[in-house]
């Protein structure tokens, strides 16, 4: 069980409005452990099994600075992005939420991971990690490699990605194109594929999401993820609910928009009026241009 969200806006207060208005999709439902199961595991304990339990996290852009918000445990048997995202007014977000698979409960290793200006998350696992970390470790730069704090294989998907922005010299800019994150995208899910071939036929099921204060972009390679852009009058009153829309506010209003981005919903449904994106397609978000979508 996961669930992955982002959105880029160009107002602070639009992006948890905008979730809100979808609360039953971004909400996940736990499951209660079956009678005279085991209690679950406090975050405490030194080695806490995994099974059943779920971590968060958000992290967001905010008036220059990245903040992030990560709990590796929690016990509520329903958890909302809404409710996670409700007092944040932020430009850019990634959100996480999901059962353990991978990596003890610690924060290290809660999504979204950062390194620099950058974000990521990722849901689904790289087949028979245990075998292919290692190997993954050997392909990082020395520099890199020393800074990866936890066991998941989704931190080291990142630091693979860091790792060919390096070879790009892109790694210590500020300013990247998104076409070069795509590239380097592509260049990682490389890399893994073929690290995995060379172990299992499994099909490597990932899905991402990586961002900085420019754009966000989403890549699909497992369960269904779409994007949704609103923007204009209908979108903002159906935002601002039964707030009054003034003559005076009409036209400030009228250029606020924001691009959202979600993963791995219930049933595999995305909310109505989302646009799906196909198997092995990225799609790269801004402030103010009109989704781009591409394959791999």
């Amino acid at each position: 069980m996961a669930r992955l969200l982002g959105f880029i806006a160009n107002r602070p207060d639009l992006g948890s409005r905008a979730v809100a208005l979808e609360s039953k999709a971004f909400t996940v439902r736990v499951s209660e452990p079956p009678a005279g199961a085991a209690p679950s595991p406090s975050p405490r304990e030194s080695n806490p099994t995994l099974e059943g339990s779920v971590s968060w996290g958000v992290g967001f852009y905010q008036g220059g600075e990245i903040l992030l918000k990560r709990r590796p445990f929690d016990e509520r048997r329903a958890l909302g992005f809404p409710d996670l995202v409700k007092d944040i007014r932020a430009d850019v977000l990634i959100g996480h939420i999901r059962t353990a698979t991978v990596g003890a409960l610690r924060t290290e290793n809660t999504h979204p991971f950062r390194y620099r200006q950058w974000l990521f998350a990722q849901t689904g696992t790289v087949p028979h990690f245990d075998r292919l970390r290692g190997r993954v470790l050997e392909q990082l730069p020395q520099f890199l490699a020393r800074d990866v704090r936890g066991e998941t294989d989704a931190e080291l998907v990142f630091y693979l990605f860091l790792s060919f922005l390096h070879d790009m010299n892109k790694l210590d800019r500020a300013d990247v194109a998104a076409g070069t994150v795509r590239d380097a995208l592509r260049s990682t899910l490389s890399l893994v594929e073929r690290l995995c071939a060379e172990e299992t036929k499994d099909r490597v099921a990932l899905n991402m999401v990586v961002g900085c204060a420019d754009y966000i972009v989403g890549t699909r390679l497992s369960n269904p993820m779409g994007f949704h852009m609103m923007a204009g009058r209908a979108a903002l009153e159906r935002i601002f609910g039964g707030e009054s829309f003034s003559r005076t506010k009409i036209p400030h209003l009228m250029s606020a928009r924001i691009a959202l981005l979600a993963a791995d919903l219930d049933d595999d449904r995305l909310p109505a009026g989302w646009t799906a994106l196909e198997d092995r397609t990225t799609v790269t978000l801004s402030h103010s241009d009109d989704p781009h979508v591409e394959r791999l």
